[in-house]
């Protein structure tokens, strides 16, 4: 695969290039060396974990310092605040929200309700994120579980339905945009029938590519429009047998970019992950020939992070493009109170 053009300049048009990258962080604010480091790579973004959060004070200021290793180009800022397991800001100081599979249970008793709460539920993460200066949130994840798969994915799903899922899933988008985040579909084109968890191996998928086209891809292709993706480190053995998809441009090309038909701003899951084999810089390098137009690393491991800017380069001239389209959707939000909000979802939701 011919290496994509590279952009000449920063996000902002400034004299800057940007990396490909987004990295997480060791604590709770940045220590001088990360500060320099972020400085000099010039990521296009950051993602923030539980590590990180302390309260929202603290997680504003370290929001407002990482912007400023960026030297006022757009930045995006990321964080997993999915409901249930998966939650990064949690109680007493951030609401505990459910799990996406409350949702999915809710609409087989009443759909339009269950869409209300999802949209809602997505409204008040969002109410909670801008805030803070985060302006993406991890979901909605578009996984469809199937019968073999494994638990990693569990109560995260909306539904075993891929046309439930598809429709709880915008709404879930949607409220995130209204209130000024941005959502990312994951994991693109589908962990519903892993066997692993790719935290820890590499999921094999040996499903008909006919099969996993009806059910598992058939959620992203309805949401294809969202400005972000995040891909599953998922070989799907029908297609590409060497290959996750993470690191495959049969995988990108074939499926994400022309079956599904997504063109936003496509990042990997985290390539520190045991999913992926190889270095860190190895796996970098791999993920962004194979199409993928940033990658992600979470741990905040200093030396990785080093590697991965050494092999990554610059931010190609067409995932600028697809930034730049993502940047433009994020908008101020609109007027919501969150506690008329959340009575209405626990109304919803049968809790009030």
């Amino acid at each position: 695969m011919r290496p994509p053009e590279r952009a000449e300049t920063g996000l902002s048009g400034r004299q800057t290039l940007t990396a490909p990258l987004i990295y997480g962080c060791a604590g709770t604010a940045l220590s001088d060396r990360e500060r320099g480091f972020f400085r000099d790579s010039a990521p296009l973004g950051f993602i923030l974990f539980a590590r990180n959060c302390d309260a929202p004070a603290q997680i504003r200021a370290m929001v407002d310092d990482l912007r400023a290793t960026r030297q006022g180009n757009p930045v995006l800022i990321l964080i997993d605040q999915e409901g249930g397991a998966v939650a990064r800001l949690t109680p007493p100081q951030f609401r505990a929200a459910p799990p996406a599979k409350i949702f999915g249970d809710l609409a087989r008793r009443d759909r339009a309700a269950a869409v209300e709460a999802a949209h809602l539920n997505a409204r008040l993460f969002a109410s909670e994120l801008h805030p803070l200066g985060i302006n993406v949130d991890c979901l909605p994840l578009l996984d469809v579980p199937a019968p073999g798969g494994h638990d990693i994915i569990g109560d995260r799903a909306f539904s075993t339905d891929p046309g439930l899922v598809a429709d709880l899933g915008r709404a879930a988008a949607e409220g995130l945009l209204s209130g000024g985040v941005l959502p990312v579909a994951k994991h693109i084109p589908g962990h519903g029938r892993a066997s692993a968890d790719s935290h820890l191996a590499l999921p094999v998928v040996d499903a008909p590519a006919d099969d996993l086209s009806r059910t598992d891809f058939a959620p992203f292709h309805q949401l294809r429009d969202l400005p972000l993706a995040m891909t599953g480190h998922v070989v799907y053995s029908s297609i590409d047998p060497d290959r996750p998809a993470t690191t495959s441009a049969i995988i990108i090309e074939r499926v994400i970019r022309d079956a599904i038909g997504f063109d936003g701003l496509l990042m990997s899951d985290d390539i520190s992950m045991e999913a992926l084999d190889g270095s860190v810089g190895a796996r970098a390098r791999a993920a962004l020939d194979a199409g993928c137009d940033g990658v992600l690393h979470c741990n905040g491991d200093m030396d990785e992070m080093t590697a991965i800017a050494d092999n990554a380069g610059a931010i190609s001239s067409t995932a600028e493009h697809r930034a730049q389209a993502a940047f433009a959707k994020i908008t101020e939000p609109g007027l919501f109170d969150p506690v008329d909000g959340r009575e209405r979802l626990d109304q919803l939701l049968g809790r009030a």
